[in-house]
């Protein structure tokens, strides 16, 4: 190749690379943020974003280039050149996709395990029912959970992917139990023995949830929290997540259940930590069996 060709060439990938990063870092495709693994999720979003958009311009320019460059000429009746067997073409158009797969792959792991996806239920399980039984006790103070096996306490991350970092053995961290069945989530607050079909949480506080399938495969979806998990029958799953904002968003089953797959929806309110707090009480049944009564009188 001229040096003029090789110049050409690098100015254009040059210019394919820096629209690939800023569509990345400019165009935004996601709903709104609300939670803390938010960021991470988007970040890989927008690497996979700015790859997606070079790969995408250089195939459909060398697509036009060729349908000009190379179309039939006017009385042109015969075939084109045949050309066959070029190793070095061949062995540049399998290695660079290889790159790229090998590269995103594993930084999409990396990703995945920040999240907390790579930890054993068992281990996970264990933090969840100390601290549920914990929250029931109303104990106050707080504890170091010890980790069944471990000589030492540790902080552990949630088993299922979807935490940020790791569980916090902190006890202002909300526990709350989620059934899914045809075609309804339960959600349940085991330390104010609460059951509502609409999950309420505390903006900036860790939340766990404990879920679990009745009868056949679910999927837990809030988009905006960047949440989706598969709730499988037989198989305890645990998803730690912490609102970032406070507002009223969409919870999704996005696994085909059933005939009403579609119906099976519900919302999370994350509201501020004193509203939620008041939301307890008030929802408590001890309060509302108290304030039936003072009605009834």
């Amino acid at each position: 190749m001229s040096i003029r060709s090789i110049t050409v060439a690098a100015l254009i990938s040059i210019i394919l690379i820096l629209a690939g990063l800023w569509v990345g870092q400019n165009v935004n495709l996601l709903p709104v943020a609300a939670s803390a693994n938010a960021p991470l999720y988007d970040q890989l979003f927008r690497v996979l974003l700015s790859v997606s958009t070079v790969l995408f311009l250089t195939i459909f320019s060398i697509l036009i280039f060729s349908l000009i460059r190379f179309r039939r000429q006017m009385f042109e009746s015969d075939d084109g050149l045949s050309l066959q067997n070029n190793l070095g073409l061949e062995i540049l158009w399998t290695a660079i996709p290889a790159v790229i797969i090998l590269v995103i792959g594993l930084y999409s792991y990396d990703i995945y395990d920040q999240m907390g996806g790579m930890v054993p239920l068992k281990k996970a399980d264990n933090i969840y029912q100390s601290r549920k039984q914990a929250a029931i006790k109303g104990l106050e103070t707080e504890q170091t959970v010890l980790v069944e096996g471990d000589k030492k306490p540790q902080d552990q991350k949630v088993w299922g992917g979807i935490g940020l970092g790791t569980i916090s053995t902190e006890n202002h961290t909300v526990p709350i139990e989620v059934t899914a069945m045809q075609f309804a989530f339960i959600f349940k607050y085991p330390s104010q023995n609460i059951v509502t079909g609409e999950l309420h949480v505390p903006v900036g506080r860790p939340v766990e949830l404990r879920m679990e399938a009745k009868d056949v495969i679910h999927a837990f979806w809030v988009p905006e929290f960047r949440l989706k998990q598969d709730i499988i029958p037989g198989q305890p799953t645990l998803l730690s997540f912490t609102p970032t904002r406070t507002g009223t968003y969409p919870i999704v089953c996005a696994e085909l259940c059933g005939p009403y797959h579609g119906g099976m929806r519900s919302q999370v309110i994350v509201d501020e930590p004193d509203v939620f707090d008041e939301w307890l009480v008030t929802n408590t049944p001890l309060t509302v069996a108290a304030n039936s009564n003072l009605f009834i009188g």
